[in-house]
């Protein structure tokens, strides 16, 4: 027959009921009652050393209290928390951080576009959709609604331990007006029982809670239960820091009393802070505030509602008796910092009763929830929001290595049989796969788009530009040609200079005349701007930018019936009856383009224009010049109006190159006086022969 292990001084066997404790030295198990240590005291050992350990080893070694040189007066004695005498001087407060909506502001849609990262508080629960019971519940009525006998977990803060006992116990300690120790209840879920009934979760809370929307009726894993929590405190309860199990956010909302929440950012730098402070064999020497750069105090009063998201690390202090309600839940806007939180508790060994019940059962019904969502949306051409592929992406991670080979062992306990894993790690993949190209496709489109329009702006842009060259230059040509026009006209009218030809009856004075300003000014126009080749043009506008004021200064008047163009000072008469042209030995006749007369335009004030240039010792060769005539008409009819042709984008840009000097010809002045000389006195001559010529129109 086998033999029954015994354990203590006493040499009993195991008795269940009976408080043990073991000793770090020589690993044997002791009564409590038989070595005279009570349950409530044993979380003061640190190292426990049993009588006979003692002998050799010394007495057991007692837990140093939590916060180091901090600690000052304990809770039991009356005194004020260390925790709350650090905090009050030291925390930034958190109205920088925190939102503050409204319960009917509160909604899906506004989490998502702030992506819940923050914690939110709500002044007053009007509109958040839950339900509580009357400000005058206490903690009376909970023991009423639960039941005195119920087995509670109870934290005494002093110590930082956790204990069992009767909530019928809890609740006699509450009410008792002095109390020996510090005692909270953080974790008191009644979701089986009837002070469920009076107690509804927030709205948001529910459209949110995987466990509310995606948890199969027909499961054979058991319902995670973390949704409806009472938390009752006395004055000067405190939680240490922590980050609530499983990632998972929390809602509190204060019915009486009031709690301060100390929150930390789960920044990279910061989780790596929190994990090896609670690795840390000296954690309790260690204050964990100390620790990170910036830390928020937070102050929910009474009738505040407070939501903590994903992964935030906090303390909680209760600086009066406060009764509080409040629930756990995951969702799927921070899916990717609930798996490291996960992964947090897992290297930190954290026990079962600390863990969220059946996360990875959770998520893989999660999973399969997300799959059937992006096929639906594909097949419906839509796209999921971007939260939802990166926690996809995050959870089929997860979901690889809880099925590899050397992992299953650990983790196929968890997974639901409705589930073919591989299947829809593989079906997820390339559903999330789809996602990304699709989304990079529409990015490169929107990317091409944006690059066709900025080349198009820009080709606009540089045309405008360029047109507005063109426009610069024919503005200045124009505004040029004005300024000379208006000193042509409005210059100070000189009577005609007298002629002398040699040897001709019409002398009149004597000795050379050198030109007037008017005449330099009409030297300059003609130089500057010679007649137009293209007449329906020029005759549009005296004034246009292409012809210039030359084609100005030479006009028509009616005379007679006879239409008379005057230019340059020589008259042309036009009708049926052809007069002989005059040629010059070795040139071409010149051949004008016919004007009409402009409205601003006088026949006598054309009379004074044409009287210049008679000197008879004085010649601008380029009046009569013949040859500068044909360049620049040549010249002419290669541009076309080149200059003040309205822009085209069909238009073909030529690049403008400088105009070359023309090398200079000799002789050409004395040749141009000769036989300009020679065809003005034959001209005179047959005019004088002919009889009846007005002097007064003859021009030279």
């Amino acid at each position: 027959m086998a033999s029954v292990p015994v354990y203590c001084l006493c040499r009993l066997p195991y008795d269940v009921t009976r408080f043990m404790i073991e000793c770090d030295i020589c690993q044997d198990w002791f009564h409590g009652s038989c070595v005279g240590v009570e349950e409530d005291k044993a979380a003061e050992i640190d190292l426990y050393h049993c009588p006979n350990c003692q002998v050799t080893h010394g007495p057991s070694v007692m837990r140093k209290r939590r916060g180091g040189n901090k600690q000052v007066d304990g809770g039991a004695t009356g005194g004020r928390d260390p925790m709350k005498t650090y905090f009050l001087f030291f925390c930034d407060s958190a109205d920088e951080i925190l939102l503050k909506p409204s319960g009917a502001q509160l909604t899906v849609e506004f989490l998502e576009e702030h992506s819940f990262s923050v914690p939110v508080m709500v002044l007053r629960r009007d509109g958040l959709g839950m339900t509580l019971p009357p400000s005058s519940f206490g903690v009376s009525d909970v023991e009423h609604y639960i039941g005195s006998d119920k087995q509670i977990d109870v934290i005494d803060v002093s110590r930082q331990c956790d204990l069992k006992m009767r909530l019928g116990d809890f609740v006699e300690h509450y009410n008792s007006p002095n109390r020996d120790r510090v005692l909270n209840v953080i974790s008191l879920e009644f979701s089986e029982t009837r002070l469920s009934n009076l107690v509804e979760t927030p709205k948001i809370v529910r459209k949110l809670s995987w466990v509310e929307n995606l948890w199969p009726e027909e499961s054979v894993f058991e319902r995670p239960n973390v949704q409806k929590y009472c938390l009752m405190g006395v004055k000067d309860s405190y939680t240490d820091f922590h980050i609530d199990f499983g990632g998972t956010s929390v809602w509190y909302h204060v019915l009486r009393g009031e709690k301060i929440f100390y929150l930390i950012s789960p920044t990279p730098a910061n989780l790596a802070l929190f994990e090896r402070w609670s690795s840390s064999s000296n954690q309790n020497e260690m204050f964990f505030g100390d620790q990170v750069d910036m830390c928020y105090k937070c102050s929910v009063k009474q009738g505040n509602t407070l939501f903590i998201p994903t992964g935030w690390i906090h303390a909680v202090l209760t600086p009066v008796d406060c009764l509080a309600f409040g629930g756990n839940f995951l969702h799927s806007l921070n899916i990717d910092m609930q798996l490291r939180a996960y992964e947090i508790e897992k290297r930190l060994s954290t026990a079962d009763l600390f863990k969220f019940p059946n996360f990875e059962t959770v998520c893989w019904y999660v999973g399969k929830h997300l799959l059937d969502t992006f096929r639906g949306l594909r097949e419906n051409r839509r796209h999921p929001a971007t939260y939802l592929v990166h926690g996809a992406k995050a959870l089929n991670n997860a979901f690889r290595s809880w099925t590899r080979k050397e992992a299953l062992a650990d983790h196929e306990v968890e997974i639901p049989e409705t589930i073919n894993t591989q299947a829809l790690v593989k079906d997820l993949a390339k559903e999330i796969r789809l996602v990304e190209v699709n989304e990079i496709t529409e990015s490169f489109y929107i990317l091409q788009m944006l690059m066709f329009k900025c080349f198009s702006y820009s080709f606009c842009v540089l045309m405008i530009l360029k047109n507005n060259l063109f426009f610069r230059i024919s503005f200045s040509k124009t505004l040029a040609a004005l300024v000379l026009s208006f000193l042509v006209r409005h210059s100070p009218k000189l009577p005609s200079p007298p002629l002398r030809i040699q040897d001709g009856p019409l002398e009149k004075r004597k000795g050379p005349t050198s030109p007037s300003t008017r005449d330099a000014i009409q030297g300059m126009l003609s130089m500057a701007n010679p007649p137009s080749s293209s007449s329906s043009s020029s005759s549009s506008s005296p004034l246009s930018i292409s012809g210039g004021l030359t084609e100005g200064l030479g006009v028509v008047k009616e005379k007679g019936g006879k239409a008379v163009w005057v230019t340059g000072g020589v008259k042309k008469t036009a009708n049926s009856e052809k007069k002989p042209v005059i040629q010059r030995p070795g040139k071409r006749p010149i051949k004008r383009p016919a004007r009409h007369l402009s409205d601003e335009e006088s026949p006598d004030e054309q009379e004074t224009l044409g009287t210049c240039f008679k000197d008879s010792d004085y010649v601008y060769p380029s009046l009569e010049s013949d040859e500068e005539d044909h360049t620049n008409k040549t010249k002419m009819k290669r541009k076309k109006n080149w200059d003040d042709t309205p822009w085209s984008p069909k238009a073909r840009v030529m690049p403008t190159l400088p105009k070359q000097d023309r090398p200079a010809r000799e002789g050409a002045r004395v040749a141009s006086v000769e036989t300009g000389l020679a065809a003005a006195a034959a001209k005179l001559a047959q005019q004088v022969s002919g009889g009846g010529t007005n002097k007064k129109n003859l021009v030279f």
